[in-house]
């Protein structure tokens, strides 16, 4: 995290005390943006721990990283007994279809020039990739810096519980909320999960 995204968080004294407490973190372009959406569908409303057991077996089936022809490939019953649902199984299906034939380059290259809101709806053309996922997508395969992902439950119950001592808060409180961290709320969505989880 450089100076500039530090200075700008320390303005809202509660993220201050969050960046002291939990140090810098960053948020990087994912080196494989296709392997990086496939997490992120393998993560769909699951627990943390779920996510990752599943997510190993899904990649030894795999045998290796995922690329858009290996998923294609994968046998359906192998995905099954790695832990995947029949609708995962054809979400990352389309997914890899989307990548592999798909008219528009959804690399970070690809959507370079993109607003965030023009990357989420590309996204959300493939059939399984709400905005959810669009928005994991976002921070954590292209990088960018300034998504705040609402529609995530430990962001939501993460700010309440930082901000307004567990009580409910609405979505747009927490919008205002996030103002404060333009134009770097991925850090401070990280915090917030940082938070959430400790």
């Amino acid at each position: 995290m450089n100076e500039r995204v530090a200075a700008t968080l320390r303005d809202d004294p509660t993220m201050a005390r969050l960046i002291d407490r939990h140090g810098p973190l960053t948020v990087e372009p994912a080196a494989d943006e296709f392997a990086r959406l496939c997490t992120s569908i393998v993560n769909q409303q699951l627990s943390t721990a779920s996510a990752a057991a599943i997510h190993e077996r899904f990649l030894d089936t795999l045998g290796g990283d995922p690329t858009p022809d290996r998923v294609l490939a994968a046998d359906t019953d192998a995905l099954r007994d790695a832990g995947l649902s029949g609708t995962k199984v054809e979400y990352l299906r389309e997914a890899a279809a989307a990548f592999r034939d798909g008219d528009r380059d959804l690399t970070r290259e690809g959507l370079a020039d993109a607003s965030d809101e023009a990357a989420v709806a590309a996204l959300t053309d493939i059939r399984g990739v709400g905005e959810w996922t669009a928005q994991m997508y976002c921070i954590f395969a292209l990088g960018r810096e300034d998504v705040l992902p609402l529609g995530d439950l430990a962001v939501r119950k993460g700010i309440e519980q930082v901000y307004n001592d567990g009580e409910p808060l609405s979505r747009s409180e927490m919008r205002d909320i996030g103002v404060a961290w333009r134009p770097y709320r991925s850090y401070g969505t990280r915090y917030i999960w940082a938070a959430y989880e400790s």
